[in-house]
């Protein structure tokens, strides 16, 4: 496991620090009732939470004994890591994967499609599921 700062493992600090960073923008995104108004910020805020997610996996793919020359430098290499040392988990990191890229990276982020406050929410909260459920694989092994 990681070293330790403040009793948080580095592997789940780094991607929740970047999950939280993409919900302070939000929250600061201007907005009318439940939809927010400036699409810019929302895709900033996808943006980076979908480096949350890379950055969880990138650390679960670190246990596992890649080097970081070794990481993944696409969404086909993540897609191909997930496979083949997610394996273990019946293929849901990798379904989940595809999932949040699809939503944070090709319609928050690319596209700039999400403009629910709801869904946006519903969304950010299966990021930080999926960052929870890869530390514990990495902490559990």
């Amino acid at each position: 496991m990681k070293a330790k700062r403040s009793g948080v493992p580095t592997n789940v600090g780094k991607a929740t620090r970047y999950l939280n960073n993409a919900k302070g923008i939000l929250k600061h995104a201007p907005r009318e009732g439940s939809t927010y108004t400036d699409i810019k910020p929302v895709q900033e805020a996808c943006g980076t939470a979908y480096l949350s997610i890379l950055k969880a996996i990138d650390e679960y793919l670190l246990a596992r004994g890649l080097t970081r020359p070794e990481l993944p430098k696409s969404v086909e290499g993540y897609q191909k890591a997930l496979r083949k040392y997610g394996a273990v988990h019946n293929g849901k990191l990798f379904r989940e994967f595809n999932k949040l890229y699809d939503e944070l990276h090709i319609a928050g982020y690319y596209r700039g499609l999400h403009s629910d406050v709801v869904i946006l929410k519903d969304i950010f909260v299966i990021a930080q599921n999926f960052i929870s459920k890869i530390s514990l694989h990495n902490i559990g092994g």
